[in-house]
């Protein structure tokens, strides 16, 4: 994919339904320190780990995955859980190791072609990491310079994926929760995320048009150090230029909540997806799609990846929401993974020990700063 587009055929925001922007371009509190935003969750966390006498008890409300996807999951172990109906629909890749020696790059370079080789994957492709969140080191690669760059970038002892470019502008997170026992489950959060562009005049700079827009010129901190080798350039007339890939709101995609929109058929189809996934009963797939319309029939999308117990109800950062909305959302997500958990308890799964998913969020942190910078 090309961040930058010919005036002919606007692909900005194809297939998707037409952007709300009656609101405030950027909710007041999207861009706070993250630990100022989560700390009253993180005090409602505490008093749900006391009520139900757990403090990882989440880490079994998926017990097919690792920790329940609650933190420093494996992004290719959590697709591994997905049996052959999920398998079709997920976006194909490849998973390999950097080694911890000396000419890791190389080596790991050798082992991607041949992976991709494996799983018939062309460039361009989507290279991430196999331990990571929040859009953390993911980069589109569209040749093999360019995936050499990105493995030599890489920590060393650290696996990552090359996953099959989705090239479509459609992307939704769908929430999923089935309580343990329910045939049925429910989607109460859906979020649909626009990437956002910036249209040349032929007279000002990336930068300038940057800081025009209503939107990216109230957050430019965001998109500077990503494009910091193309703000001096000058788009011709009605050439755009894409400011995000990764479909994350900290990345600068614009969210919107879209849960009012959800039908029984696209509910009846994740449901079907989900009974294929071993032991899931509480995430977000994170889907691309050409149609809004085909999703919500259920038909005609691909699941990029999908998230356990650590996944977030992402339709709250739409600015039209408040942030007493958003803590009540957080607060409603937490209470159902602790229900959804206390349920696998009583059927005789055990919590995670504290010490274990430390040491996972640890290594999660650690190799998140040494991550590539995200596209």
């Amino acid at each position: 994919m090309n961040l930058t587009t010919p005036v002919a055929g606007d692909v900005r925001h194809a297939g998707m339904p037409p952007i709300d922007l009656t609101h405030r371009p950027v909710s007041f509190f999207e861009f706070w320190p993250p630990k100022l935003i989560y700390a009253p969750a993180a005090l409602y966390w505490v008093w749900l780990s006391l009520r139900y006498r757990s403090f990882t008890l989440p880490t079994i409300a998926n017990p097919g995955i690792h920790g329940g996807g609650l933190s420093g999951e494996s992004k290719s172990q959590v697709l591994g859980a997905a049996g052959p109906k999920v398998q079709a629909l997920v976006a194909p890749f490849a998973v390999f190791e950097k080694p911890a020696r000396p000419h890791a790059t190389e080596e790991a370079f050798a082992a991607a072609e041949r992976a991709m080789g494996d799983k018939r994957l062309d460039f361009p492709v989507v290279a991430k990491p196999d331990i990571g969140c929040r859009g953390a080191g993911v980069r589109v690669v569209r040749n093999a310079h360019e995936l050499r760059d990105y493995v030599a970038r890489f920590p060393e002892g650290a696996s990552l994926l090359v996953q099959k470019l989705v090239d479509l502008e459609g992307e939704a997170g769908v929430f999923y929760v089935r309580m343990p026992g329910d045939e049925k489950g429910t989607i109460p959060s859906l979020t649909l995320k626009y990437f956002p562009y910036v249209t040349g005049d032929g007279k000002r700079t990336i930068e300038e048009l940057i800081r025009a827009d209503p939107r990216a010129g109230k957050i430019p901190h965001v998109f500077f150090p990503r494009h910091r080798d193309r703000l001096t350039e000058i788009l011709t007339a009605g050439q755009r230029f894409r400011l995000a890939f990764a479909g994350n709101h900290g990345r600068g995609v614009i969210f919107r909540d879209g849960t009012h929109l959800v039908t029984e058929a696209l509910r009846a189809r994740i449901d079907e997806i989900a009974h294929d996934i071993d032991g899931f009963y509480f995430g977000r797939f994170d889907v691309r799609f050409a149609d809004f319309s085909e999703l919500l029939a259920g038909r005609n999308f691909t699941i990029i990846e999908f998230n356990g117990a650590g996944a977030e109800f992402t339709h709250f950062w739409d600015p039209k929401h408040g942030f007493i909305k958003a803590l009540s959302e957080m607060f409603r997500q937490y209470r159902t993974v602790f229900e959804v958990a206390a349920a696998n308890r009583k059927r005789g799964y055990k919590p995670m020990p504290m010490k274990d998913l430390e040491a996972m969020r640890v290594r999660e942190e650690r190799l998140t700063k040494l991550y590539p910078e995200t596209q």
